[in-house]
């Protein structure tokens, strides 16, 4: 089982064969993740199995907020 899916399953998923179509229904369909590169739209397997099983938001989408660590300026510890 490769990283991506292959062109044949995107068709299948999309009903397309255009890359330009496959990416604006997949996005329609809610993978974030999926861009055209080179040989056509790139989408991950563990993207596309996340978002099949309805796993969304922080786990996807967005990176975790890093804080500053500003204790180096005095004041509270």
């Amino acid at each position: 089982m490769s990283l991506v899916l292959s062109p044949s399953e995107l068709a299948d998923l999309t009903g397309y064969e255009q890359p330009c179509r496959q990416l604006d229904v997949l996005h329609k369909r809610g993978f974030s993740r999926a861009f055209i590169g080179r040989k056509g739209v790139i989408l991950e397997r563990v993207h596309y199995e996340a978002v099949s099983r309805g796993a969304t938001g922080n786990a996807i989408d967005k990176p975790a907020v890093k804080v500053a660590n500003l204790a180096f300026f005095g004041g509270r510890s």
